[in-house]
């Protein structure tokens, strides 16, 4: 019961550490995905060994997931909803290379503003399109489409990989309990 305790607890620190690291490092998020990718394959290798078979361990990869693009993609976006700076502005040229496409935006009186990152094969966006964006006046987060920061979503993604994981743990702590008491260690 107290491997089972310290695996949950284990997973809490993990998102919630993991969430003040990209806190910390708001406009790279190379640091946050790297310690989160370590940690979330930590706690499988943990649960692991708290239940004696790896089935359980992958499925905590999903949960794991959730947290990492949670924890990594919230700060950015709350600092966009908290401080950034909406305006309103129209494409007027974009330049793609394979999948990374780069919108040139023009604001309301026809002074350039900045330009908008796309990574993907078929953006929305077309030129001449009007569109709200959100910039950081202090420049450290990019430029990002308003109707795409959704703060509370990474956070709620978050909760639900926190709560996937707790819910895994505790069945594995209860699989390997029952199997403890039966005498099969491990699985064959």
């Amino acid at each position: 019961m107290l491997a089972a305790l310290s695996v949950l607890v284990f997973g809490w620190v993990i998102a919630a550490g993991n969430t003040g690291i990209a806190c910390a490092a708001v406009g790279n998020d190379v640091i946050p995905i790297i310690t989160g990718t370590l940690l979330c394959l930590v706690f499988m290798i943990a649960l692991r060994v708290l239940h004696r078979a790896w089935w359980l361990a992958v499925l905590s990869a999903l949960p794991g997931l959730l947290i990492l693009v949670g924890s990594v993609q919230h700060a950015p976006e709350a600092a966009l909803a908290s401080r950034g700076i909406r305006e309103n502005v129209v494409i007027t040229a974009v330049s793609a290379v394979s999948t990374n496409h780069r919108f040139t935006l023009a604001g309301a009186n026809g002074e350039l503003a900045q330009t908008l990152e796309y990574r993907g094969s078929d953006p929305d966006y077309r030129v001449g399109d009007r569109i709200e964006v959100i910039r950081d006046p202090e420049g450290v987060v990019p430029l990002e489409d308003a109707a795409k920061v959704d703060p509370r979503g990474r956070l709620n993604g978050l909760v639900m990989g926190v709560v996937g994981w707790s819910v895994l743990t505790v069945l594995a702590g209860w699989r390997g309990h029952v199997r403890r008491r039966k005498g099969v260690v491990y699985d064959d």
